[in-house]
């Protein structure tokens, strides 16, 4: 059973604030304690009267929540990793965005949902993430850690080219507007888009997939997670880009970027009877025929 739930937003949308106030009087009503972030604009009151905890940082709570939900789209949910992966908090996401691989639980399936939060009917599903180890400190204090992906891409109109380097067993190398490196739980993400795999969430792999190569006969690869990867990039003009999920930093060609899987692991919530395959059926419209 919930005692404590932190609700962690970014933004002030209408959708989004009407979601909090929802899951404020769903809360309230159960007798479960609340912790709002600063950003929330939502009263600090339930309607019983009961006080509810403010947080500008979740480490500095004097009681940590059994969860955090996450309330907005994907992005919400990739900002709420750096606040927790070193906390050990499972994150649930509610989706007030669009696609929402993260954000899995939806707004017309809100209460259902919350009947299985409050009764415990869910699982924890750990999941890898990425970290930049080389240039340290590269986003100025900020964490070089990516639940999606790390990916190297051309900072002008110039293609880059990459030799990437496994356990410093040269690899290939990619000449192309850049290459992502993607977790399983990235696999839905940009490396989806640009036809990299799909993997199940808890999949330890890293795969790496060039971004508009200039040869057509270089495909995606699936390394194992252990992997440590040495990126060598060169090009015509004076950086290239490193993005970190939803960070982005230029970087001078002859700085190399070394990339690791992170010794902690994210831990998330899938509800009972929403698994992985279901969301990507859902998401996906896999399946979907206009004859049917």
């Amino acid at each position: 059973m919930l005692e404590r739930v932190a609700i962690y937003n970014q933004e002030n949308s209408p959708r989004t604030r009407g979601m909090i106030l929802r899951l404020v009087k769903e809360f309230c009503s159960k007798g479960v304690k609340i912790q709002l972030n600063e950003m929330s604009d939502e009263t600090s009151i339930c309607p019983g009267g009961s006080l509810i905890e403010k947080f500008n940082d979740l480490s500095s709570l004097s009681d940590m929540p059994d969860l955090v939900l996450s309330v907005g789209g994907d992005g919400t949910f990739l900002e709420t990793v750096l606040k927790v992966k070193d906390l050990g908090i499972p994150v649930a996401g509610v989706n007030t965005g669009r696609l929402g691989f993260l954000a899995n639980i939806s707004e017309e399936d809100i209460n259902h949902s919350l009947n299985l939060l409050f009764n415990g009917d869910y699982e924890i599903i750990e999941r890898s993430l990425l970290e930049i180890t080389e240039p340290s400190n590269l986003f100025n204090g900020s964490a070089p850690v990516a639940l999606n992906e790390i990916t190297i891409q051309k900072a002008d109109l110039s293609m880059i080219t990459i030799s990437v380097f496994v356990d410093d067993t040269y690899l290939n190398t990619y000449w192309a507007d850049g290459l992502i490196v993607s977790t399983a739980t990235g696999s839905t993400a940009y490396n989806l888009s640009v036809g990299g795999p799909i993997l199940s969430p808890e999949d330890e792999s890293i795969i790496i997939s060039p971004i508009s190569p200039h040869n057509l006969t270089i495909r995606p690869i699936v390394l194992t997670g252990s992997s440590k990867l040495r990126m060598v990039v060169e090009g015509r003009s004076d950086e290239y880009l490193a993005t970190c999920d939803f960070r982005s930093k230029r970087v001078p060609f002859g700085q190399d970027i070394h990339i690791v899987q992170a010794l902690d692991k994210l831990k998330t919530v899938m509800l009972i009877g929403k698994d992985f395959y279901s969301t990507l059926r859902n998401k996906l419209m896999w399946g979907a025929d206009k004859r049917n």
